[in-house]
């Protein structure tokens, strides 16, 4: 092959490895960009910080509350809303939750239910709900969300954690304007709170709002660090 064509083919390769992450080059690429990466973390300005209203929030235990929402149908006397979920889905779900329940055609249109009954159907778990009144007239249809109480854990707002891959990384504060990133385990995720199995303790300062651009300053900061 022509040196010229190689050269070409060998560029034109190179987002297939970003691309197909879970490929051994990927891997490598990615412990070649940790390498990269300054120790000491990134830092931001105080007018940056402002104009991005950059916020912090303290790693805490907290109540969490996990929203299961699913499609259920009515039976024939309009009372009983029956839905389908992964137990995964269900595993908070117990009879006597407050219910959410609405047609696809007026989301606005809220009617109050509470769980009845939780049973094993097979690979699913079966949720049925009775309404406080009765069903839409002409509606076989609902959307239903169940408010379920996971437990109180160490956790952190869902904003903070960023994906990459299998990985979740939230940016901790060192000090004001210093910011370092940190991997994490992580267990239940609510609506508003994920919660933290390992790599935070309680007290610490994790960005919330803006933690996209401590991320892009810092990623973009490593290479220029290593040179």
């Amino acid at each position: 092959m022509h040196r010229g064509h190689a050269r070409l083919a060998s560029l034109l390769a190179i987002p297939c490895v970003w691309l197909s992450l879970g490929s051994p080059q990927a891997a490598r690429a990615q412990g070649v960009r940790s390498h990269t990466r300054p120790a000491t973390g990134t830092t931001v300005s105080e007018a940056q910080a402002a104009d991005l209203t950059l916020t912090l929030s303290q790693v805490a235990v907290r109540p969490i509350q996990a929203w299961v929402r699913g499609a259920a149908t009515i039976d024939t006397g309009g009372k009983v809303l029956v839905a389908s979920f992964d137990p995964r889905e269900a595993q908070f779900v117990k009879v006597g939750q407050r219910v959410r329940a609405f047609t696809p055609e007026s989301k606005s249109s809220m009617i109050q239910a509470y769980v009845t009954r939780v049973r094993a159907d097979g690979r699913r778990v079966s949720v049925e709900s009775t309404l406080s009144g009765q069903g839409w007239k002409d509606s076989r249809h609902y959307v239903i969300e169940i408010v379920a109480e996971a437990g109180r854990f160490l956790s952190v707002p869902n904003e903070a954690v960023i994906e990459e891959g299998d990985k979740h990384i939230v940016y901790v504060q060192q000090q004001p304007g210093q910011y370092v990133p940190q991997e994490i385990d992580t267990g239940v995720q609510g609506e508003l709170y994920t919660q933290v199995l390992s790599g935070l303790s309680a007290g610490d300062q994790v960005v919330t709002f803006g933690s996209f651009f401590v991320d892009s300053e810092y990623k973009l900061k490593g290479p220029v660090t290593a040179q």
